[in-house]
């Protein structure tokens, strides 16, 4: 807002200063002309900077190559019993926790519980609600939620 207020001031005062700023042209034309010629002088400086250039093409190369195949956490791929509640929903056998999240997804897609304004939301029916424990819950608390009855 501050440069808003400037902004009209400047409009302004060009109109006042018309000559004056005519008469202070030919001494910033000097001005100019000084710094071409640093620029020329600082021509060979800048022939150095391509040899920068090169140097993280090879950084690079040196990421690519420890290319080694990620290892998975064995905390996630542990199978955990699921507690009756749970179970009505996933299965009663053993399972890791990102396969009980893939097949509440499931559940969840395969009964339109997700709302529908706001896809973030996931509205409970009445074998959810007895894991969430309340109505609506957000997709982020359902991991959460789904860790308590998980042993």
């Amino acid at each position: 807002m501050a440069t808003a207020k400037k902004a009209p001031a400047k409009k302004a005062a060009p109109v006042t200063k018309a000559a004056p700023a005519k008469k202070a042209a030919p001494a910033k034309a000097a001005a100019p002309a000084k710094k071409v010629a640093a620029k020329k002088a600082a021509a060979p400086a800048k022939k150095a900077a391509p040899a920068k250039k090169a140097a993280p093409a090879k950084k690079a190369a040196v990421k690519k190559a420890p290319a080694a195949k990620r290892t998975v956490n064995a905390a996630f791929m542990k199978a955990m019993t699921p507690s009756s509640a749970l179970a009505a929903i996933v299965g009663g056998k053993p399972l890791p926790r990102t396969e009980v999240v893939k097949q509440l997804w499931v559940y969840i897609k395969a009964n339109k519980l997700q709302d529908a304004i706001n896809k973030r939301l996931i509205n409970a029916d009445a074998k959810l609600r007895e894991v969430f424990g309340k109505a609506q819950v957000t997709m982020f608390e359902m991991a959460g939620l789904i860790g308590k009855h998980l042993k």
